[in-house]
């Protein structure tokens, strides 16, 4: 019987860093070497490599039966991003037939059936695509959506059987639409971001700088191929820069969290991986009713922890390296970066080796007020994002659009050849947040001596009384009682019957006790008013109630949304 071996990761194809004119150009180039893709099972164990040159036949093929089913430049093919072989090929296998691939989400960040299918049917109707491809098991889901959308709808068993006759190319050009990304947000009015060629090889050539990519460096992943890490960071960018990847799905990820580090510790070279905070958070919890970590797992060649997607917990992080120093994990391996669909993927990337740089703000600088002497100083810890990546610009901007001094906090603006092109067919989306080349990201932070240090959403910032609160603050407030953790909490403004504004805090809660619950939520009360100086709505919720985006972020604005309409229902303590 013949071994399966993964692709290496090494061969002689000399490196270059995304140093193309197209994504074609890039798996092209990639395709001449040994290195590419492999796919695990749940349980790590390999079941497919998938190198390069066979991704490169397999999506020419594909792009030669899109053309032969009338598929011409400038169309648009959703396709359900499930991570495996069939969505890779025909990712590539639409930019190779000039049209703009659409990767969708899997329906495992949805409530249901229902909710999913709507979600489809929306963004469908967004993108206006030509034709749907989706995985066989989601055949009822998405033709659903399909016939509400009035698209068609193909499965991807389907469509590789038919004929794909050898035809021309089109050629492609670099300011030429790429693909549409819909930001993980795009819920009831999805955005879907257009980004070109030449922006995106610029981008995946800054993750190859800001990481210093080299030899032997092996990637591993199992972020969702709907989102731009996984997307951008963990599927196109290992093809601009030939770098081998080893794959979980997602959801088998959130099934057995650890056997993400089981095959990190399998692999012989260095290690590149990335992870959202919650990633880490979950293995570090797992960790504390499992056998010493040394006892399972080698972390010593994990060169670059990556941390992107939410906001950075240094708590969380710390947890991380408690759990896993003494399987060698260093904790300079860490690399927070920020980045949004809207600039590619990255802005900012901490270089490689200074791990966790943390400052000390005081509340009344984040909130802009003067402060109140009879109050004690409370400081938050605002993790460093890094250094702007490679041909980005980042300025710190008042409201108005004055840029700010060092250390003054105000919105995150960015610009460089990787900011997208604009929303798809949505002009005055596009004009709200890019001004002459500029992109204001919608996010409030400042610069410390070249770095940036991101503080929250200007979109979640709750104003009571003219002072501004960050939700995070609330939310983590509640997370130091004992019995709750990061996800149970959701905070965010609302205004009273008599008009004021107010925060409320939704808090998932798991004890059936009616007393123990009416104490839980005026000792939540408390906490709250110890931390803020606020008093607050507080309602106790069911577990599972509180909505997450497709990249598993906690939506506010959703969570509000619901509970103002009466979709969350809080339990009744009265009853």
């Amino acid at each position: 019987m013949t071994t399966m071996l993964p692709t290496p990761s090494d061969d002689g194809l000399p490196r270059r860093f995304a140093d193309f004119a197209t994504l074609g150009d890039a798996l092209d180039y990639a395709a001449r070497g040994e290195r590419g893709f492999n796919f695990h099972d749940a349980r790590g164990a390999l079941i497919h490599p998938y190198p390069f040159a066979m991704l490169r036949h397999d999506a020419r093929a594909a792009a030669f039966r899109l053309i032969a089913h009338g598929i011409g430049p400038g169309d648009r093919i959703a396709l359900i991003a499930e991570t495996g072989a069939d969505f890779a090929a025909l990712f590539f296998g639409a930019v190779y037939a000039g049209a703009w691939p659409v990767p969708l989400p899997l329906p495992t960040s949805f409530g249901g059936a229902a909710a999913y299918v709507d979600q489809l049917r929306t963004q469908l109707g967004s993108c206006d695509p030509a034709l749907l491809l989706y995985p066989a098991e989601l055949d009822q889901m998405a033709s659903d959506a399909a016939t509400q959308a009035g698209v068609m709808g193909i499965t991807f068993e389907a469509f590789a059987a038919l004929e794909s006759p050898e035809a021309l190319l089109p050629p492609a050009r670099p300011d030429d639409i790429a693909y549409l990304q819909y930001s993980s947000g795009s819920t009831r009015f999805p955005h879907g971001v257009a980004v070109t060629h030449a922006g995106l090889l610029s981008n995946l050539a800054a993750h190859a700088h800001g990481m210093a990519v080299t030899s032997g460096d092996r990637c591993i992943s199992w972020l969702p191929w709907y989102h731009d890490m996984g997307l951008v960071g963990c599927m196109l960018s290992p093809v601009a820069n030939q770098v081998s990847t080893d794959y979980l799905k997602t959801e088998d990820f959130a099934r057995r969290p650890l056997a993400w580090l089981d095959l990190i510790s399998r692999n012989p070279g260095t290690t590149l991986s990335y992870s959202p905070t919650f990633g880490y958070d979950i293995c570090a919890r797992r960790m504390s009713s499992q056998t010493k970590a040394a006892e399972r797992f080698d972390l010593s060649r994990w060169r670059v922890a990556g941390n992107g997607a939410d906001m950075i917990r240094p708590d969380v992080m710390q947890a991380f390296v408690d759990a896993f120093a003494d399987a060698g994990f260093d904790a300079k391996a860490f690399l927070p970066s920020y980045g949004l669909a809207e600039a590619t993927l990255a802005v900012s990337i901490m270089p490689p080796g200074e791990g966790i740089v943390v400052e000390l703000v005081e509340e009344t600088q984040l909130s802009g007020a003067s402060g109140d002497a009879g109050r004690p100083q409370r400081y938050r810890a605002i993790v460093n994002c890094g250094v702007p990546a490679r041909d980005m610009t980042i300025e710190i901007r008042e409201e108005d659009g004055t840029p700010l001094p060092d250390k003054a906090i105000g919105k995150v603006w960015c610009k460089g050849p990787s900011v997208m092109a604009g929303y798809f067919r949505d002009p005055e989306a596009t004009a709200a947040c890019l001004v002459d080349g500029w992109l204001d990201t919608g996010d409030m932070g400042y610069m410390s001596g070249g770095y940036l240090y991101i503080v929250g959403r200007a979109k979640d910032m709750i104003i009571v009384n003219g002072r501004n609160h960050w939700p995070q603050d609330i939310e983590w407030a509640v997370e130091q009682l004992p019995g709750f953790k990061a996800g149970d909490i959701a905070a965010f403004s609302i205004t009273t019957p008599g008009g004021e504004e107010t925060p409320a805090v939704l808090v998932q809660c798991r004890t059936s006790d009616q007393s123990e619950r009416a104490r839980l939520r005026d000792q939540i009360r408390e906490k709250v008013r110890a931390i803020t100086g606020m008093n607050c709505v507080v309602e106790l919720v069911p577990p599972r109630t509180l909505p997450r985006t497709s990249s598993g972020k906690l939506s506010r604005a959703k969570a509000r949304n619901l509970y103002l309409s009466g979709e969350i229902q809080p339990y009744d303590l009265a009853a």
